[in-house]
């Protein structure tokens, strides 16, 4: 049986959290934490014609570190938002969906949201729509040392420098646009999959 998870809200999320969002019964998205570095928050990986692209949202300058989550604010001294949608079509304008979903995806890249909170949801919400999936998801009201009994606390294990937890590491294996040169590339965002399978979770 499917169990509630709690995860906290990440950048184009990689194929784990998009299976376990798909795969709960109850997603609750952690939004009273404090803002953590190093983490999928704010990153995501494509896959390349040079392998992995690491794509990075700049924010304001502050300790992010202490501040909560949905007070983060994103930076736009560079043009970023140009330069991923620039990485986004190189590495996928001749995957088999690119066609299909880039009309309503460019546009999120073309506007501005003020918070990195924002941002990401509004990609996330992009996502499910593309992938057919209707999420039963609520946010976090205050914040909990640890999950409720019943919920599974996948809150920074999905990292980009740690192991997948055992429970996810049997991922989907789908064509990938460069795996004649890089072989199968695991766990990128979702939107790798979307693109080169489209809507099949």
């Amino acid at each position: 049986m499917p169990s509630p998870i709690l995860i906290e809200l990440q950048y184009l999320p990689p194929v784990a959290s998009l299976v376990a969002m798909a795969g709960a019964d109850a997603v609750y998205l952690e939004a009273c934490e404090h803002y953590a570095k190093g983490s999928w928050r704010n990153r995501c990986h494509l896959a390349a014609a040079n392998g992995i692209q690491r794509l990075s949202i700049p924010l304001r300058k502050g300790k992010h570190q202490q501040m909560p989550i949905r007070e983060v604010r994103i930076a736009y001294d560079e043009p970023w938002q140009a330069q991923h949608w620039q990485a986004i079509r190189s590495a996928y304008g001749k995957s088999p969906f690119f066609e299909h979903f880039a009309p309503d995806m460019e546009p999120l890249y073309q506007a501005r949201a003020d918070t990195l909170w924002e941002w990401n949801m509004s990609l996330l919400q992009f996502l499910f729509s593309c992938f057919g999936l209707r999420p039963n998801w609520q946010l976090t009201e205050t914040w909990q040392q640890e999950a409720p009994p019943g919920i599974t606390d996948l809150r920074n294990a999905i990292h980009p420098k740690k192991p997948l937890p055992d429970t996810l590491r049997n991922l989907p294996h789908y064509p990938q646009v460069f795996e004649d040169k890089h072989g199968f590339l695991p766990n990128l965002s979702a939107l790798d999959m979307l693109m080169c399978q489209g809507r099949m979770i």
